[in-house]
């Protein structure tokens, strides 16, 4: 039996992509708008979409797709309720951005709590050449050894961060959906620590879990970031906590509508102590190779006969 596989999103897939192991018909494009996804997907049975969506009202019209391929940890494009109740398979990459996703925390974290980005700015407009002495305390340095970092959402990516802290001298508390011998409760955490990390899907319960009270329960020194899903943070409260100096400062690498084509309230370039980047805390190139061959493993497995990273409503 030959498959036909459609890729409707292959340009946010920068790596190679090896061929399945059996009979196949493979197209792709580079990008699918949402009034051509039936007309491409017409006689597919295989389906890979990384963020083009997949609700109810496109499924019922392509009866053909036994398998939904997501290139992706996040599945909140796929309507999963009615692949589950149809018999759809949808399959989802896992523990691939070990690496990459902890390193951008990181990055994040250094540049919040030493101050990068206002330090460079001043520098670059001036104002080192009019100090009074060989440099100049405008913005707070933080230590990072001795803080505390919250992490919310304990899978493989919050222990991955977790190492890493150990290894700097943070103290670390975590909380999770499930039961943890260590785990904090949400208030707690936000309370005491210096820099927050959010690692969790998005999901109706997690939908704006962190809003104007919660970030009002934070210390005035401490940082927020969130390299998960856009909408977990309230963005209209943070950009009102970062103005009025609530919090002190916040990293995200997604926003609740990406790419943001018509604007987005964080996108002010007057909010202090913000920075924003575009959705690559994932996208190294060696975390990226790494997507793709589990992407090809898990069409390969469920051709086979034995679907793998299944995910269910």
């Amino acid at each position: 039996m030959s498959h036909k596989i459609v890729f409707l999103d292959r340009e946010t897939l920068d790596a190679n992509l090896r061929k399945p192991n059996f009979p196949h018909e493979y197209q792709e494009y580079a990008q699918t708008a949402p009034a051509e996804i039936v007309e491409r997907l017409k006689g597919a049975d295989i389906c890979i979409t990384n963020k083009v969506p997949l609700r109810e009202d496109t499924l019922k019209q392509l009866p053909d797709i036994k398998l939904i391929a997501v290139a992706a940890t996040g599945t909140d494009v796929i309507d999963k309720a009615y692949t589950t109740a149809h018999g759809v398979t949808v399959s989802n990459i896992r523990n691939y951005a070990f690496n990459t996703l902890p390193e951008h925390v990181f990055a994040l974290l250094f540049a919040l709590r030493r101050n990068l980005v206002n330090y460079h700015n001043s520098v670059f407009h001036g104002r080192w050449g009019y100090s009074n002495q060989f440099c100049y305390f405008d913005y707070p340095i933080y230590d990072i050894a001795g803080s505390t970092l919250g992490i919310i959402g304990y899978g493989a990516l919050g222990k991955e961060i977790e190492k890493r802290a150990v290894a700097l001298g943070m103290k670390v508390i975590v909380n999770d959906v499930i039961d943890l011998p260590n785990k904090v409760d949400v208030p707690t955490l936000l309370r005491e620590s210096d820099i927050v990390t959010l690692n969790l899907p998005l999901t109706p319960q997690t939908k704006n879990m962190i809003g104007a009270k919660e970030l009002a329960s934070m210390k005035k020194t401490a940082s927020i970031i969130n390299t998960a899903r856009g909408g977990i943070i309230d963005e209209a409260a943070l950009a009102d906590a970062l103005r009025k100096g609530v919090i002190a400062g916040a990293g995200m690498d997604v926003l609740t509508v990406e790419p943001p084509k018509n604007g987005n309230i964080l996108l002010d370039p007057t909010i202090p102590n913000l920075i924003v980047t575009p959705h690559v805390a994932w996208a190294s190139k060696e975390a990226m190779q790494v997507l793709a061959d589990q992407l090809v493993d898990n069409i390969d497995a469920y051709v086979a006969g034995a679907p793998r990273n299944v995910v269910t409503a």
